[in-house]
């Protein structure tokens, strides 16, 4: 069994300063293979902030896979976005922004969706596609092929934000390269359900994470993600944080079974 953490959307410089330390211990008693987080480690990519990422990156026991999200591409630095995007990204987080991980039973591809041009939708790029297609090709490992996104690769109808370019092209071919979960978070909301389904395609399995730091709320509450991964079942456990008893804790769990069409 394989045992992942996933985080999305920190926004350190608009972050609740009171829950670092006991997301910190949640995650290291835990003790995961494996840390993700699904972007916007800053809330407008200044060097500070970057800065009290990398600190609280440091703090975690276990390894970290990490792609980055929009809010950690500078917006009002018209300069540096255009040119230099990724510049405090790379120095303070990562040097790769599409990292990867394997072992026995799983593969994780992490794919940067961020438009620089176009900041808040994204899109997920062809070139991207084939690298996955390319690390999910091995017929005889039975593993879990998940990819770590941003932005979401499916919206609910109610959904005011535009959904990224390219990601229902993306979502079809990615379900024809074996995908089994797609992680992401940008839209502040816990999700973990299949995803549409559309005759031909077997169903994934998407999992949002909400935010796990950030004041900026949208009427829900900050949480992060326990998956459990174990010979065809995957097991979403949410951690919110508790106010009264300053600690997160599990408040829900979803267990899914693979079968042939998908997951159910």
């Amino acid at each position: 069994m394989r045992r992942l953490v996933h985080l999305s959307d920190l926004h350190f410089g608009r972050d609740r300063s009171e829950l670092l330390e006991p997301l910190t211990r949640a995650i290291n008693s835990l003790a995961p293979d494996l840390v993700i987080i699904s972007g916007d480690f800053t809330q407008r990519a200044t060097g500070d902030q970057f800065a009290a990422a990398a600190a609280f990156l440091k703090e975690l026991n276990p390894p970290t896979l990490s792609v980055p999200g929009n809010h950690d591409v500078p917006l009002h630095n018209l300069f540096m976005r255009i040119f230099l995007p990724w510049r405090r990204y790379r120095r303070w987080i990562n040097g790769n922004l599409q990292p990867d991980f394997e072992d026995a039973e799983m593969v994780v591809i992490g794919v940067n969706t961020v438009n620089p041009f176009a900041w808040q939708r994204g899109r997920f790029r062809s070139r991207a596609m084939r690298r996955v297609c390319v690390a999910f090709s091995n017929p005889t490992a039975m593993r879990t092929h998940i990819v770590v996104t941003h932005h979401p690769m499916e919206h609910l109808p109610h959904e005011a934000r535009s959904l990224m370019r390219g990601a229902a092209e993306g979502l079809r071919q990615l379900s024809e390269c074996g995908v089994d979960v797609i992680l992401s978070g940008h839209l502040h909301r816990w999700r973990a359900e299949p995803f549409a389904h559309v005759d031909g395609r077997s169903s994934a399995l998407q999992v949002h994470a909400g935010t796990t730091l950030s004041n900026r709320l949208r009427g829900e509450i900050n949480d992060f993600n326990l998956l459990e991964i174990d010979k065809g079942r995957f097991t979403v456990i949410r951690y919110a944080f508790n106010d009264c008893a300053v600690e997160f804790s599990a408040i829900s769990s979803v267990t899914f079974q693979q079968m042939p069409d998908g997951w159910k």
